[in-house]
């Protein structure tokens, strides 16, 4: 099984992991067999990118969360947010109305802690936990979906460095919500593919506080998972927004979201750019610790970060194309691959080992 962009797809090939459309339901099913129609009306619906079966890639690459438990937390966030423009537009209006709106905002906030109960639940249950995230990512349900990584992210790193159990809460917790405020940004400026004019991208850097200030309300929401929804755009270097805080002004937990929120955020295609391979988006963070990121957070993301899953064909620096056989913890950038050749010889080479090899990027092209 391997990752593929949509332009290298080829009829024929087998899906490796089911894809949902943008409300949750099955659009096609694992194992269908690829039609070049098939291809098309997932390009229509905004995917860049699709799981497939064949020769080269055997291993199976699973999610760090259940797949069920991802599509209810999208389902969640989303129904959220959709609620939060309503409260917005019709706030004032109606006394009455207000109400029911504000008891439907209060019930969706108890479903997002009992996402965050049961993916707690799941990730401090297993023995080794490593960041690797699978979920393929569409136009319409991006922020949504990135919402999901974000706290998934959030928490394999809170889990590295070691926080307790109510920290771990809060920052799931603040994770999952913590682009909340966009929900109040006018869309023509949330969605607008256009460069931003200055106005517009002030407005856009406002919703940190406008996300923060609509929680100080809700007793569902702890005050350090509200905190994150302020800070997680503040840098280390006190260049950040909304205001300006640097270094140990900014709470650890919003520290933590800023490095998840960048790295999937860089790692996922937009409809102006292109998503950077796992492997420069970590150099990105790596290059960065310090300056824009808390470094004791960028060290313990470098040991539990896996750029490339298991299946995963690269091209290394010597000319040769792999498959991803085994990752190594506290290793990612090192793994043990298995060479594809025309002879069909078994190569394998330790890359913890031969250290002049690196992995150049993945390859999708094998000819």
């Amino acid at each position: 099984m391997r990752l593929v962009p949509i332009q290298y797809v080829k009829a024929g090939s087998f899906l490796a992991k089911t894809i949902y459309d943008d409300k949750g339901s099955i659009l096609l099913r694992e194992g269908v067999k690829l039609t070049d129609g098939y291809i098309k009306r997932i390009t229509q619906l905004g995917m860049f990118s699709m799981y497939i079966n064949d020769e080269y890639s055997e291993k199976e690459v699973e999610d760090i969360i259940k797949p069920e438990l991802r599509q209810k937390a999208i389902k969640t966030i989303k129904e959220t947010f959709y609620s939060l423009e309503k409260f917005n537009l019709n706030v004032g209006k109606n006394s009455f109305k207000d109400k029911i709106l504000m008891a439907e905002r209060e019930r969706y906030f108890e479903d997002i802690n009992d996402i965050v109960k049961e993916i707690m639940e799941e990730l401090l249950s297993k023995k080794t936990v490593l960041i690797n995230i699978v979920d393929i990512k569409s136009i319409d349900n991006y922020t949504y979906q990135h919402s999901v990584n974000v706290a998934v992210l959030s928490l394999v790193l809170g889990i590295q460095l070691q926080l307790g159990k109510k920290q771990l809460n809060d920052l799931c917790l603040g994770a999952l919500i913590h682009d909340i405020g966009k929900a109040l940004i006018p869309h023509d400026i949330l969605y607008k593919k256009e460069k931003l004019t200055e106005e517009e991208k002030n407005t856009l850097q406002d919703h940190p506080i406008r996300g923060y200030d609509f929680l100080k309300g809700s007793l569902d929401i702890s005050a350090p998972a509200r905190i994150v929804t302020l800070q997680h755009h503040e840098r280390q270097d006190g260049k950040g927004y909304p205001e300006g805080r640097k270094e140990d002004e900014v709470n650890i937990l919003a520290q933590v979201v800023a490095v998840a929120d960048v790295y999937d955020a860089l790692t996922s295609d937009r409809p102006h750019r292109k998503a950077l391979s796992p492997n420069d988006a970590v150099e990105y963070i790596m290059a960065n610790g310090d300056k824009q990121f808390n470094y004791e957070i960028v060290k313990a993301f470098s040991k539990c970060i896996v750029p490339y899953p298991e299946g995963t064909i690269v091209r290394l620096s010597n000319g040769e194309i792999a498959v991803i056989e085994e990752v190594y913890p506290n290793f990612s950038l090192r793994p043990k691959v298995k060479i594809i050749n025309k002879l069909n010889k078994e190569i394998v080479r330790d890359l913890r080992y031969e250290l002049e090899i690196v992995i150049e990027g993945p390859e999708y092209e094998i000819v």
